[in-house]
């Protein structure tokens, strides 16, 4: 069941226009985020007329009426009165078991909702994509969707340190399925936050452009996530390989064995017996040197050497990981550290308009 958004009209506030008007100012508060939109009456009266065009049936609730003798800018009162209504029609079609009205372009238009509903669904429950991998057109669900692309990277790899620190086959096994299936709705959720954002940039949709800025800011977050999502991947593959050398070598051991034992049986028990002046000499036996003779002993180290030469090449490839590991998070450092200073540039350049602005402000008043 799709959770359906907070609305509420908490304040108003008077244009700063020649002629003056009330202004609205209405916040939504979703799963990811939460936000405010200003409206002025005239649109919540459009709104009632689209909606009332587009589902065939008017509004459960009506708007207030429009007042000819006193105006909202000049009546606090009234102003408060509007409000108060306003916000009511807002909730109650939010609220009513009937979502014919929700459903309709009109309504998400008006509180900037996603356009798509699959897109909001989705967004709104913070699950993958579906597997029609439709683009993601809105800007504000973008962002929500690559929060929860960083929410899958993180709990892959929180699978694969689970899997790299489980003793059993079995807890293993599940750890690289949960992370597998991580990987995967990433690598999904990847293809459509790029499809979507080619989408913004060309400015299709019915979706303005997005600026040069904020497009690069963007690009960057999807390359960083693209690296993450193959530095998971390939460690992933590297466990596995290991837990398969470690397999091989645990059956090779316990082959050479049964094939030593069997080279030395019963008919060479009398060889291996120690002949005065002749022979090895026995020091500490253990049980593993006690029945074998000086060949026996000889391929029995010959084995050992063997496996530790093994287990060192192990450890060779898990430091190695553990580097490439430490070189992936300091590219991670570089790209957030690239990321901030493209942001402090938008936030300079954002700032410099805004002056611009006041300034013209300042001349008009």
């Amino acid at each position: 069941m799709t959770t359906q958004p907070e609305i509420s009209i908490p304040s108003t506030s008077t244009s700063t226009t020649p002629k003056p008007y009330t202004i609205y100012h209405i916040t939504l508060r979703l799963p990811l985020r939460t936000f405010t939109l200003q409206k002025r009456y005239s649109d919540f009266t459009t709104l009632h007329s689209t909606l009332t065009s587009q589902a065939g049936a008017p509004p459960p609730a009506p708007l207030p009426p429009k007042s000819y003798f006193s105006s909202t800018t000049s009546s606090p009162a009234l102003a408060e009165s509007r409000r108060i209504g306003l916000q009511n029609y807002l909730q109650t079609l939010n609220t009513d078991p009937n979502d014919r009205w929700r459903n309709t372009s009109a309504w998400r238009s008006f509180l900037n909702l996603p356009s798509s509903n699959s897109n909001s669904n989705h967004a709104n429950r913070h699950g993958p994509l579906s597997r029609t991998q439709q683009p993601i057109t809105d800007p504000v669900v973008w962002l929500d969707y690559h929060r929860n692309l960083k929410s899958q990277l993180h709990s892959a790899r929180l699978q694969l340190t689970k899997r790299d620190q489980a003793s059993s086959a079995q807890a293993q096994h599940e750890c690289s399925a949960e992370a597998k299936k991580h990987l995967i709705k990433a690598s999904s959720m990847i293809t459509a936050l790029d499809s979507g954002l080619k989408a913004l940039a060309n400015g299709t949709w019915g979706r303005e452009k997005l600026g040069d800025g904020e497009m690069r800011r963007r690009r960057d977050l999807i390359s960083a996530a693209q690296k993450e999502r193959e530095g998971l991947e390939n460690l992933g593959n590297a466990m596995a390989a290991k837990n398969a050398l470690d397999g091989a070598i645990a059956h090779a051991t316990k082959g050479d064995k049964d094939k030593l034992l069997a080279a030395n049986g019963d008919e060479n028990n009398a060889s291996r017996r120690p002949v005065a002046g002749k022979g090895r000499v026995l020091g500490k036996e253990t049980d593993r040197t006690r029945a074998l003779d000086n060949q026996g002993v000889l391929q029995l180290q010959q084995q050992l050497m063997r496996e530790q030469d093994e287990d060192v090449d192990v450890l060779a490839q898990a430091v190695a990981r553990q580097k490439k590991i430490g070189m992936e998070i300091q590219e991670e450092l570089i790209v957030q550290k690239d990321l901030l200073g493209l942001l402090d540039e938008d936030v300079d350049r954002v700032q410099g308009k805004m002056d611009v602005a006041r300034k013209r402000i300042g001349k008009i008043s």
